[in-house]
């Protein structure tokens, strides 16, 4: 105890860790009065010496209190370490450890990053990287544990050893990569034959993260310079977790750096920490750890809470971890596949945000695979059994709609490359995504029906176009779903030369689908989009499910109606509408023809669709009433809410603004 004016300070530093500090700093004696099995040892005194460590607490107080110097007890909050297996309160204890001494390699390891050597993504996480090794200390490698790799350092003793213990307390330890190794080293060392040593291994077990950081090379065979090691490494590229740039991904460049004298790879790219669809970090005790094979394979619920009663949860742990899993999988966790799982984590934006992993999405993304595989089946019933696929640069591609089609494939696979370029693979996802569901499967496959139920150059045409699309969507997905775009590549007609696997395919490149880049289609093709658009939701909002109706688009400019005219088949397919006519007032077209139901797509497109004898009158009277009524109501609420006594004091300018333009086209509501 240290007196002082204000009262008495604790300083036990053989049993907390920041009292061992103090006594680093100041010079202070270590006594250890706890021993290994939990009891008082001989410093205390005989009247404590054997004393369990709580029983021991109450005598003390015991004794204050006999002697009349108790003053009084004050709580105070503090934090408790409690083992997570037993429960037993964790009392810190002076022990023997085995240390590596970090500060040079962490000094390597930094000059590696700022000399450009090892590059680190996202880059914010290099002043994470500085900031932990510039701080570094001493690592310990010790651990008391049943399972792991076995230090290997051996205690020596032999004749005459016990007085040579007194010159410190490494001197009889010896370091091999076996006994036999350590027994020649200690007979040198000592000058004493083999024979004479006895050794005794260290029980300790290396920290996992110390073996862990030898994996790079360790695994390829090392310290032999095996082939395997010269050919791989050292590796290219790491992807892990943010959370171990510290705790794996250091520690591999230091012993990668100290041990073999080069870095283990070159570029360290960090994902976020993935927890459950409400943000919570993943918990055995909350009950939201997915597992993955469960969302791969599916799961029931009873398969589910029987892992968490076969724990070793706390009971009132357990009953909150079942009522969550009954909350969030009341019917378990349906089976979603590898390759869905795959492709909706790689979905997330994961550089910098975390990863609200949802199991739902995980579906969505295998109903996602389900839509490929019909996309595919549709595809080789296209082709035929006499299809003969030509190279890239053999297509010809003649139609509006394949040059569209062509364009969006090049553009896709440009975005694809920036994307793994700068290792947002959330974008080449989302670029994938994209082009399988809204260009091939929504437009292209629906736009070319008609053209592949024909004969001549066309349908031959457009049976090249939709191989190589569909080839180069199976390479461009392979990466993320490598079991679903290998068995689709192989049931597709080989294209010399044709590697055995899509994995050893090249993956498409910008440079080699370049005379594919139509800019201008591309440009022209969104206004047929928006006219489509409109087009189904006149037909949805008439609840022409089944009718064909005819369609006029009256357009102000030529250029539009020059685009327009260009996609005109499909407009007409997409749109599915009988009679399409393309109208220019500056032409003298005449005007469309009364009965229409009118959609606006810009400011100089509107399209008339043919509306009279196919639509219930009265119904869609009432119905624009019953919309009528409610947007008034809407109107008058926005109207009295501007009304109100200081509005324009309380409500941000933001709001009021907003407001404003919502009633801007008239003040009062009208019935």
């Amino acid at each position: 105890l240290s007196l002082s004016l204000s009262g008495a300070v604790k300083v036990t530093p053989a049993h907390d860790h920041t009292d061992f500090q103090l006594s680093l700093r100041h010079a202070l004696p270590r006594l250890s009065v706890i021993g290994g099995d939990g009891t008082m040892n001989e410093l205390c005194g005989k009247w404590l010496q054997g004393v369990r460590r709580f029983e021991a607490r109450g005598k003390v107080l015991s004794a204050l209190k006999e002697r009349g110097l108790y003053r009084g007890t004050v709580e105070h909050p503090m934090t408790l370490p409690i083992c997570s297996r037993s429960g037993d309160v964790v009392e810190p204890l002076l022990r023997s450890q085995w240390f590596v001494r970090c500060e040079a390699m962490a000094q390597r390891a930094m000059q590696a990053v700022e000399d450009g050597q090892l590059d680190i993504t996202p880059d914010f996480y290099k002043k994470t990287w500085r900031s932990w090794l510039s701080n570094i200390s001493d690592w310990c490698i010790s651990r008391q544990l049943w399972w792991g790799h076995q230090i290997p350092a051996y205690q020596v003793s032999f004749s005459g050893s016990a007085e040579l213990q007194e010159e410190g307390s490494d001197a009889l330890w010896v370091c091999g990569r076996s006994s036999d190794e350590a027994r020649k080293k200690a007979a040198q060392k000592y000058g004493v034959s083999e024979e004479e040593v006895t050794l005794t291994q260290d029980p300790d077990v290396l920290d996992t993260w110390f073996s862990s950081a030898l994996f790079p090379f360790a695994m390829l065979g090392w310290p032999d310079q095996t082939p395997d090691l010269q050919r791989f490494y050292p590796n290219s590229l790491l992807e892990t977790g943010s959370d171990l740039i510290f705790f794996w991904v250091a520690r591999m460049v230091m012993l990668g750096s100290e041990l073999t004298g080069q870095l283990p790879f070159q570029q360290v790219v960090l994902h976020s920490m993935v927890r459950d669809a409400h943000g919570r970090k993943m918990s055995k005790s909350l009950g939201n750890v997915i597992d993955p094979l469960d969302v791969i394979a599916g799961v029931s619920l009873q398969a589910l809470q029987q892992k968490v009663t076969a724990g070793n949860l706390d009971p009132k742990e357990t009953t909150v971890a079942l009522e969550a899993q009954r909350h969030d999988f009341p019917s378990g966790i349906p089976e979603c596949g590898t390759d869905a799982l795959r492709f909706a984590l790689c979905s997330y934006k994961a550089q910098g945000d975390d990863i609200n992993l949802s199991v739902s999405q995980v579906l969505s993304t295998r109903h996602f695979c389900n839509k490929i595989w019909n996309a595919v089946k549709f595809t080789l019933g296209a082709l035929g059994e006499d299809f003969t696929p030509l190279p890239l640069t053999k297509v010809s591609v003649q139609g509006g709609v394949d040059r569209w089609q062509c364009s969006r494939l090049y553009s896709t696979v440009l975005q694809c490359d920036q994307g793994f370029q700068q290792f947002e693979l959330h974008a080449v996802t989302a670029a994938v995504y994209s082009y399988w569901l809204h260009n091939l499967c929504d437009v292209y496959l629906e736009c070319v029906k008609p053209v592949l139920s024909g004969d001549g150059s066309a349908r031959e045409a457009a049976r090249q176009v939709l191989y190589h699309s569909v080839r180069q969507g199976l390479a461009l997905l392979s990466p993320f779903m490598p079991y679903l775009s290998e068995e689709l590549w192989h049931r597709l007609p080989p294209l010399a030369p044709q590697p055995p696997s899509i994995c050893l395919a090249p993956y498409p490149q910008p440079a080699n689908l370049a005379h594919w880049h139509f800019p201008e289609e591309e440009a022209n093709f969104l206004l047929v989009q928006e006219v489509v658009r409109v087009a189904r939701s006149l037909r949805s909002q008439y609840r022409l499910t089944k009718e064909r109706p005819d369609m006029w688009v009256q357009c102000s400019g030529p250029q539009q109606a020059a685009a327009l005219e260009h996609f005109l088949s499909a407009v007409q397919t997409l749109s599915r509408v009988g009679a399409l006519r393309l109208l220019l007032p500056a032409g003298g077209d005449p005007s469309p023809p009364s009965g229409c139901a009118v959609g606006v797509v810009n400011d100089s497109c509107q399209i008339h669709m043919r509306i009279q004898g196919s639509v219930d009158v009265q119904r869609q009277c009432a119905t624009l009433s019953q919309r009528r009524n409610k947007l008034a109501s809407q109107l008058e609420e926005a109207v009295s809410r501007t009304q109100a006594p200081e509005y324009q004091e309380k409500v941000p300018e933001r709001v009021r603004l907003e407001h404003t333009h919502r009633v801007r086209p008239t003040d009062t509501p009208t019935h």
